[in-house]
């Protein structure tokens, strides 16, 4: 390489990720996807910047070896005009500062198009990844106005690389919009499991709590089954503070689950590390953390949703198709401890062979390499 290449992750809501100091403020998974793979490459050699939301941190400060460039706070500005001033004008500042030869977004929205046209009219690779099934239908459900769904498509178009997280999502994204993409799997952590584990959760759940993610289904679970311990860890997503509240209450009445709230990235392989099972009650995901963390935490995976249907073809957990499919499944993996072991051992070693943060992030420099012979791999 003729000189050290450079990326940046472009992510709103990184932040709390990357600066534990911040761990209680609102994240999502893609902002869990981004800093891992940011760590991924600084540790490749590559000079690594973040752009993130204003939280009140210091411009141009470095973080965990990543410089990090801030946009607005959020919900700054007029109404009407504050999506120009001050969300696209501050985004495109941060993104010239950055200065960097690859710049990566996830998750569909105006974002796509306001840094996908930044990287064409400055001549640098724009990398997009697809984070969930919604990203890749027609009618883009996730995206509530209509300049933002255009913004969408067009920066999907001029996107340099498009990496998806199944051949499912691949599939619907060139039937839906005709672009073609890489499938690249998530990264993980994989956590030392060398010393003595407390067991004392036999029921996990972690995700944020919003309603088409049914926490309701693991109270319904715990009342079911009482001799189990629950714990839900996760905390309310803006907007949806009332359901929190309404949860809470909920769960107050159930002796047998604990609702902890939100919790620090960096404290949550913990929960997972002291659990017996993982359950998964979403509608619809794209391919959840949390299910990673479960599989490289040596947990089996309970889940409604089949990311990639690994569940199934794999043998790492069940799939049940209601409640009390559920309810079968959770008792005789917890009733079962051979069955129980033998599943999570073979989770574990399926995720560290292929989503390891150093494995995808190598896997990313080759798909760039292949599209332009701009960015090699050292």
């Amino acid at each position: 390489m003729d000189k050290r290449r450079s990326i940046c992750f472009v992510g709103m809501d990184n932040y709390p990720v990357l600066n534990r100091e911040y761990g209680d403020q609102y994240f999502g998974g893609e902002s869990v996807q981004q800093t891992l793979l940011a760590c991924a490459f600084r540790d490749f050699g590559l000079d690594v910047s973040m752009v993130v939301r204003d939280y009140g941190q210091p411009d141009g400060e470095t973080v965990r070896g990543i410089r990090v460039w801030k946009t607005c706070r959020e919900g700054a500005g007029l109404p009407v005009v504050r999506f120009v001033h001050p969300k696209a004008t501050s985004t495109v500042v941060a993104l010239r500062r950055a200065r960097s030869d690859i710049y990566f977004q996830s998750c569909s929205g105006s974002l796509t198009g306001i840094v996908s046209a930044f990287c064409r009219f400055n001549k640098r690779a724009f990398v997009f990844r697809v984070a969930s099934d919604a990203d890749c239908v027609p009618g883009l459900p996730l995206i509530q106005y209509a300049r933002d769904r255009a913004l969408y498509r067009w920066g999907l178009r001029h996107a340099d690389l498009v990496s998806a997280q199944s051949v499912h999502q691949a599939e619907l994204l060139e039937r839906s919009f005709g672009r073609q993409c890489k499938v690249i799997d998530m990264v993980v952590e994989i956590p030392d499991l060398s010393g003595q584990r407390r067991r004392d959760i036999d029921v996990l759940w972690v995700n944020n709590l919003r309603p088409l993610k049914r926490p309701h289904h693991v109270i319904q679970l715990a009342r079911v089954l009482p001799q189990y311990r629950f714990v839900i860890v996760g905390g309310a997503v803006p907007g949806n503070e009332e359901f929190f509240h309404r949860l809470e209450l909920e769960a107050a009445e159930v002796p047998n689950i604990e609702l902890v709230g939100a919790v620090p990235f960096h404290l949550v392989t913990n929960y997972f590390l002291r659990a017996r099972v993982f359950i998964n009650t979403s509608e619809i995901e794209g391919f959840p953390n949390s299910i990673l963390q479960a599989w490289a935490a040596g947990l089996p995976v309970i889940s409604y949703f089949d990311p990639a249907g690994l569940n199934k073809s794999r043998q790492l957990g069940e799939v049940p198709n209601d409640l009390a499919d559920m309810t079968a499944s959770v008792k005789r993996y917890l009733e079962q401890a051979g069955l129980r072991e033998e599943t999570g051992e073979r989770a574990r070693r399926f995720v560290s062979g292929h989503y390891s943060p150093d494995i995808v992030a190598k896997c990313y420099l080759e798909s760039l390499a292949e599209g332009s012979g701009r960015f090699q791999v050292t």
